[in-house]
C-alpha cells in the first residue's frame, strides 16, 4: 500500500491512509506476537526498550496526535502518558517502570486504533496544516513503521531460538562500473512539496556540491573482511582519534554479531541463527567509526550527506532532483529491499530497477548508509508539529544515515529523509558505501562511470 501524492478524491485518499494504517499495525503484531510474554517484557539490551514498552509507545503517539488532537477526544488513560514518554526515561530505565501488561497494552492500543479510524472517517483532510493531505496520520504510520524497525532490531539482539522467518533476498549480480562521477554543480536538496516529509527535510534549497565519484554498492562482507584479515583493527593510523578510543575501550574487532570458528571462517548471527557469512551482501551492524576506518584504509572516504542525496536524487540531464533514485513512483519489490519482506540485505546488484539516474544501486533499502555529515538543520527549518522529533537533536556528536534498511517501510523512507544517530552505534541496521573526490581530469569528464 502506498500513497498517492495526487489522489483523486479525499475519499481515495482516506482509502490509503486506512491501509497505511492497518498495514503498519500487521507489522507490530506480528512483532510482538512472535516471542512469548517473558520476552515481550524482558530487556533484551540496555541500547533498547522492552517490546511491550514500544507497542505502548506507538500507541500513546497515536492516541495523543490523532484522537486528541485531530479527533478533540477525551485522553484514554491519562495517568500513563509520562510511562511512554521517551524524553522522561532512558531505553535501559523503562523495564523498571510500572508498565501495562501485554494484555492490557493490545486493549489499549486497539481501543485508541478504533478511534483513529473515527477521526480519520470525520475529518476533512484539508484546511488545517496538521491533516493537509493526511499529515497527521502520515506521520503516525511513519512513526508506527519507526517503531516496528526497532522492535526486529530488538529481535536481532535477543537471545534464543529464531521466532522470525521470511525469505531470501533475490541474487545479484556485481554492477560493471564499480565507481560513477557525480558532476559537480548544484541541485536541489530536501523538499517542500513531499506531503508526508518531516520537518527536518524541509525545505527544498539550493546545494552546490563539487564533482566526486561514488561506489556503485555499498561495502560487502567479502570486503570488510578484507579490512578485518589486513589488520584494520590493529591499526590506529586508519581511524580518527576519537573512533581509535572507542574501538580499544568497547574492545571492537569486527562487526557485531561476526563469529570465527576454529578454522578462522566467518559466520554471523542474524535472528538467533548462525550462518556462513554471505561474501557479496552489505555489510550490516557497523558503527561510523568503523565505517570511516575502512573507508580511509581503501583510500575512499564516507560521503557527505549532500553528496549521497545528489548521488540518490539528482539526473543530470533534466537537471531535477526526483523523490526515490529511479524516479518519481512509489517503491515497489522490484525496486528495493524494504518492508521486512526479506531479514538481510541482498547482494551487490540485486535490484538494477532501483538504481539512479547515474547508475548508482540500493541506495534504497538493504543498510541504513552512514555519512559523514552531523545532524544539523536545512537553512529555513521551521519546526513542525513539535520540536521533539528533531529540533532538540540537532547539534551534538550524531551523524546522519540515509537510505533505510531491509526493516524500513516503504510508507518510512524517500529519498530526502533523513535518520540520525550516535557514532558509537551498531544494533542498527547500518552499513556504508564509500566516495572519493574527483581528480581535476575526472571533474571535466562527462557524468557517469570513471
Amino acid at each position: 500500500m502506498t500513497l498517492d501524492l495526487h489522489p483523486g478524491t479525499e475519499e481515495e485518499l482516506r482509502a490509503r491512509v486506512a491501509g497505511l494504517l492497518t498495514e503498519s499495525r500487521a507489522r507490530s503484531t506480528t512483532l510482538t506476537e512472535a516471542v512469548d510474554e517473558a520476552d515481550l517484557v524482558a530487556q533484551h539490551s540496555p541500547l533498547m526498550s522492552p517490546l511491550v514498552w514500544d507497542l505502548a509507545h506507538i500507541g500513546s503517539q497515536e492516541e495523543l496526535w490523532l484522537v486528541r488532537d485531530v479527533g478533540g477526544r477525551e485522553p484514554l488513560r491519562p495517568e500513563i502518558d509520562g510511562l511512554y514518554d521517551a524524553f522522561q526515561h532512558s531505553r535501559a530505565s523503562r523495564v523498571e517502570l510500572p508498565l501495562l501488561t501485554p494484555a492490557e497494552t493490545r486493549t489499549y492500543v486497539a481501543e485508541v486504533r478504533e478511534k483513529a479510524f473515527d477521526a480519520l472517517e470525520r475529518t476533512p483532510l484539508r484546511g488545517r496544516r496538521l491533516v493537509e493531505h493526511g499529515f497527521a496520520f502520515g506521520m503516525i504510520v511513519q512513526h508506527e513503521q519507526q517503531h516496528d524497525e526497532t522492535m526486529l532490531a530488538t529481535h536481532q539482539l535477543r537471545a534464543g531460538a529464531p521466532v522470525l522467518r521470511a525469505p531470501a533476498p533475490p541474487p545479484g549480480t556485481r554492477p560493471a562500473a564499480r565507481q560513477v562521477l557525480v558532476p559537480g554543480g548544484p541541485f536541489t536538496m530536501g523538499t517542500s512539496t513531499e506531503p508526508w516529509a518531516l520537518d527536518n527535510e524541509r525545505p527544498a534549497h539550493p546545494v552546490d556540491v563539487p564533482a566526486f565519484v561514488i561506489d556503485t554498492a555499498a561495502v560487502t562482507n567479502a570486503e570488510y573482511a578484507e579490512f578485518v584479515e589486513a589488520g584494520g583493527y590493529d591499526e590506529p593510523r586508519w581511524w580518527s582519534e576519537v573512533g581509535w578510543g572507542h574501538r580499544v575501550s568497547a574492545g571492537l574487532v569486527a562487526p557485531q554479531f561476526w563469529e570465527r570458528d576454529g578454522s578462522g571462517s566467518w559466520y554471523r548471527r542474524r535472528f538467533g541463527a548462525v550462518e556462513p557469512l554471505a561474501a557479496d551482501e552489505p555489510v550490516v551492524h557497523v558503527c561510523f567509526h568503523e565505517a570511516e576506518a575502512y573507508a580511509r584504509w581503501a583510500g575512499k572516504r564516507l560521503p557527505t550527506e549532500a553528496e549521497w542525496e545528489k548521488a540518490a536524487r539528482f539526473d543530470p540531464w533534466s537537471g531535477r532532483s526526483r523523490r526515490y533514485p529511479w524516479g518519481d513512483e512509489e517503491p515497489t519489490p522490484e525496486h528495493a529491499n524494504l518492508g521486512q519482506r526479506h531479514l538481510q540485505p541482498a547482494a551487490a546488484g540485486a535490484y538494477p530497477l532501483g538504481a539512479s539516474a547515474l547508475g548508482v544501486q540500493q541506495l534504497i533499502g538493504d543498510v541504513w548508509e552512514w555519512t559523514s555529515s552531523g545532524w544539523h538543520p536545512y537553512p529555513g527549518f521551521e519546526v513542525f508539529p513539535y520540536p521533539e522529533y528533531s529540533r532538540v537533536f540537532f547539534g551534538g556528536d550524531y551523524r546522519v544515515l540515509r537510505g533505510g534498511s531491509f526493516g524500513t517501510a516503504p510508507a518510512a523512507i524517500r529519498g530526502t529523509f533523513r535518520n540520525w544517530d550516535h557514532p558509537i552505534r551498531r544494533q542498527i541496521f547500518s552499513g556504508f558505501r564509500c566516495a572519493r573526490d574527483a581528480t581535476a581530469a575526472e571533474a571535466g569528464a562527462p557524468s557517469g562511470r570513471v
